[in-house]
């Protein structure tokens, strides 16, 4: 059974912020995820969510200056120290809204990086990884990787599929997964169901919209009800986060997500 989970940093933006959750809740939702909860206090969150019976799936680490660019910190030499804290900060909120995964975004590399820096931010992704994992396992939480479009986030350090893997073998940790946005694949390598069906064991979290505009997910080049069935018929339990930028009205637009529980009235 497909399970939909609004994501409220894209969705409902109509609305402010702490008004989503009720927004998502009348239009079906039974899940949500965001960027980030750190502006507000982790109980008013907590609050929105049981009075709205909502669950919390997923939501990202501390990614650093993000008003100044910076898209995560997970791969960055020197900063192993601020992500460590980022790694606590965001366990800290999972607990409290009782989210069982949490991403970890790798970061960019400089516009002018050689194999040795990529080997150097390799490394340090590898070491901080590690700890974020180390950590999560202690509380009982999940840490995902995410591969992101090169062409929406130039420079962005994990952008392959097969990169990801070769990280999740690497490392060996059972709850370091991946975080499978089908938006982003498509882009970069296309072969949606074959690359689901590769890595679905792996798979902790997926992701949809649609392409090339990131709208909704009837919108483009990608054929959801197929992945939709192949996900089903693999036994995926999971969540699907609905990413996109709704192309006027967020509630207007739902009508693809019907055969999944969305309402439109």
């Amino acid at each position: 059974m497909i399970r939909l989970a609004a994501n409220l940093s894209m969705l409902f933006n109509e609305h402010a912020f702490m008004d989503r959750f009720a927004a998502a809740a009348k239009a079906g939702f039974k899940g949500v995820e965001y960027l980030f909860p750190y502006a507000y206090a982790a109980d008013e969150l907590r609050d929105a969510l049981n009075k709205h019976q909502l669950e919390q799936v997923l939501f990202n680490l501390p990614p650093g200056d993000w008003d100044a660019g910076e898209r995560g910190l997970a791969s960055l030499p020197g900063r192993e120290g601020e992500f460590r804290d980022s790694v606590i900060e965001g366990l800290r909120y999972a607990e409290a809204l009782n989210c069982p995964r949490v991403h970890a975004m790798a970061g960019l590399l400089p516009e002018d990086a050689d194999a040795a820096t990529q080997a150097e931010h390799h490394a340090t992704y590898i070491r901080n990884l590690r700890f974020a994992a180390s950590e999560a396992a202690k509380v009982g939480r999940e840490i995902l990787i995410e591969p992101i479009n090169t062409r929406d986030m130039p420079g962005f350090f994990l952008s392959r599929q097969a990169q990801a893997m070769a990280v999740l073998e690497e490392l060996g940790a059972t709850n370091l997964k991946l975080q499978f946005d089908l938006y982003h694949c498509q882009i970069m390598e296309g072969d949606l169901i074959r690359h689901l069906e590769r890595q679905f064991s792996a798979i902790g979290h997926v992701q949809i919209a649609g392409v090339p505009e990131r709208h909704e997910p009837n919108v483009g080049e990608v054929h959801y009800p197929a992945i939709f069935e192949r996900l089903s018929a693999l036994g995926y339990r999971g969540w699907v986060g609905c990413e996109y930028r709704p192309l006027a009205d967020t509630r207007a637009g739902l009508g693809w997500g019907e055969a999944w529980g969305l309402t439109t009235h």
